[in-house]
């Protein structure tokens, strides 16, 4: 196996990955909470932590990759009052869209993906540990972390204690021993529609402790990778890595690797901010491959700028691979062409550089643009990374069928309408029938799935 380094938050440098059993790598990687759509932005951690399992496995390691959702939070409790309907009802909607929604990416499922509201017992149990430890009280039926009796606090976010702050409403702070401490439970609140009997009383978890119960029930304690984007260094990873250290007396995760955001008009992609763009429309717009080789085309820890014009430059990195594979014979690439194929491996050994691998793949194209009898297969085994081998494969001798090109017609009217619904409904029944829709400037087309 290779050496492997990955960019650690925590330290500022990047570090060898290193295994607690051969082979054997954890992943965690914070999911949505899901009261809303997930937006194109949400889907980066998505997108980038598949890849790195998917380069992983490549290698040789047994990954286990655990994405969570957030099902139990303030958020989905104020959407679903606001919506005259019940929190758990919304959630249920929210994750299954949010599943939907990620799987026309393409890339697989998670190995696991737990939800906040099913592990209640280990949240309870790591909670019960941080007040045996006199590193969390309880009062009035809430339960606050001390965050002065953890000396490595602010460690992840590279902060002085002093200077932080929780971001947690006022409701709470008369009932806190100090201001930045940061609540584990929280007691059961009239108008709220769920809540679970605890020992210090009948309520429901914070949103920083669900976390660091699932990633524990799941992988342990000092798993090798915990992933997010960036703008939950502080307060969700600090509290997380806090809460275990204090709780279970070891660091949580080796490595602390965090995204950058997704920005428009120099702006975070953000609910809040309202300069959201829906991962459904984007795919059903420009399509899954053109979205995965935008991601591609910047380091993950860098922000990224999103807009019509930098998609374009997507799409016209994936139009000349489709040229170039057009021109592929089946069988093994010629040995000379390796030294590209190599390229490609050692920048995602060096930190996951995807812009820098993706580098690698257009100079393989160009010399294969040059050459006669070229096969496909370093194209295939680089591009199956970034889950788009079959823009590598052989096309398809036979086009959609009657039936699938109505299903496409009809999309498109439905589109033209704004009835995203259907046009969501339409596109889930072609990729049933093994075609994926891509939208160009000439119109949707079909290709096989």
């Amino acid at each position: 196996m290779p050496t492997i380094s990955l960019h650690d938050t925590r330290t500022g440098e990047n570090r060898p990955l290193t295994t607690r059993e051969p082979g054997k790598v954890g992943i965690y990687a914070c999911g949505p909470t899901v009261y809303n759509r997930i937006h194109v932005g949400n889907a980066r951690p998505y997108v980038i932590f598949s890849w790195l399992k998917r380069y992983l496995v490549h290698e040789g390691y047994d990954v286990t990759f655990v994405a969570n959702v957030t099902d139990v939070n303030d958020k989905i409790y104020d959407a679903a009052r606001a919506q005259g309907r019940g929190s758990a009802d919304l959630a249920r909607e929210m994750t299954a869209h949010y599943v939907a929604d990620t799987a026309a990416l393409g890339l697989g499922r998670p190995d696991h993906e737990p939800l906040a509201s099913e592990t209640i017992t280990g949240i309870v149990d790591l909670i019960a540990a941080l007040i045996e430890r006199d590193a969390a009280y309880a009062v009035e039926g809430d339960v606050y972390f001390r965050v002065r009796n953890d000396a490595e606090y602010g460690s992840l976010s590279h902060s002085r204690v002093d200077q932080l702050d929780q971001g947690e409403d006022v409701e709470g702070a008369s009932r806190k021993e100090d201001p930045l401490d940061f609540a584990l439970w929280k007691a059961h609140k009239e108008g709220e529609d769920t809540a679970w009997d605890a020992p210090w009383g009948r309520g429901r978890p914070g949103w920083h402790i669900e976390c660091s119960a699932m990633a524990e029930e799941l992988l342990g304690v000092g798993f090798e990778v915990h992933g997010g984007g960036s703008d939950l260094v502080f307060p969700h990873h600090e509290n997380e890595a806090a809460q275990t250290r204090m709780g279970r007396g070891a660091e949580l995760a080796q490595i602390w690797m965090h995204n950058g955001m997704l920005e428009m008009r120099g702006e975070k992609m953000a609910k809040s901010v309202g300069n959201i763009s829906l991962l459904p429309e984007v795919i059903d717009e420009w399509g899954r491959e053109t979205l995965l080789l935008f991601f591609a085309g910047g380091h993950y820890r860098q922000p990224i700028v999103f807009s019509p014009e930098t998609l374009a430059d997507a799409r016209g990195r994936l139009s000349r691979i489709r040229e170039a594979a057009r021109r592929l014979v089946d069988g093994p690439s010629p040995e000379d062409m390796a030294v590209h194929r190599d390229a490609f491996f050692a920048a995602l050994a060096d930190d996951f550089n995807t812009a820098r691998a993706l580098a690698a793949v257009a100079a393989w194209v160009s010399e294969a643009n040059r050459r006669e009898g070229v096969g496909r297969e370093h194209l295939v085994e680089m591009l199956d990374v970034f889950g788009l081998a079959d823009v590598a494969a052989p096309a398809d001798a036979e086009g959609p069928d009657a039936e699938a090109l109505e299903l496409l017609a009809e999309r498109e009217r439905a589109r033209a309408a704004k009835d995203w619904g259907e046009a969501d409904r339409l596109r889930d029944a072609l990729r049933d029938r093994g075609w994926t829709v891509r939208d160009g400037a000439a119109g949707a087309e079909l290709v096989p799935a």
